[in-house]
């Protein structure tokens, strides 16, 4: 997943899994120039809606063990990230980032769907632990919004 990545790279970087936004940020805009730092902003807004980064005061930890991020040469994040995801999409990319062919768990949600009567949500999430995908952290934002 190229937000992950993108989270990581920062924190890759400086060796670290804790620091200032502002920090973040210029290492995403000026260090490594793949947002304007409007842009990275917002990247810190929707990896946090993601759970992939904390706020704790004016500092952010890594929720993620970033050092097994793998970050190929010459990756550049594209600006399709910079949108917050659905639940299906976030569940459907964890569950291709483990290794399963995206168009078998979409063919597999859709089946689950019908063969149980839940919303296309729960049936990726189900699926996804079915396949032994850890999907928990997105099962829990979807129970505290119920």
């Amino acid at each position: 997943m190229s937000l992950k990545t993108a989270v990581a790279a920062p924190f890759r970087q400086r060796g670290t899994d804790r620091m200032a936004e502002s920090e973040f940020v210029v290492a995403l805009s000026l260090d490594r120039n793949w947002f304007s730092p409007d842009q990275a902003k917002t990247l810190v807004d929707v990896a946090a809606s993601e759970g992939l980064v904390e706020r704790d005061d004016d500092d952010l930890v890594v929720a993620f063990d970033a050092t097994h991020t793998d970050i190929p040469d010459g990756f550049t994040p594209g600006e399709e990230i910079l949108q917050s995801r659905s639940t299906f999409e976030r569940v459907l990319d964890a569950v291709v980032e483990a290794g399963i062919e995206k168009q078998t768990a979409v063919a597999g949600i859709n089946a689950l769907q019908s063969d149980i009567g839940v919303t296309l949500e729960t049936a990726a999430i189900v699926y996804a632990r079915s396949e032994g995908v850890d999907v928990e952290a997105i099962a829990a934002d979807v129970r505290e919004e119920l």
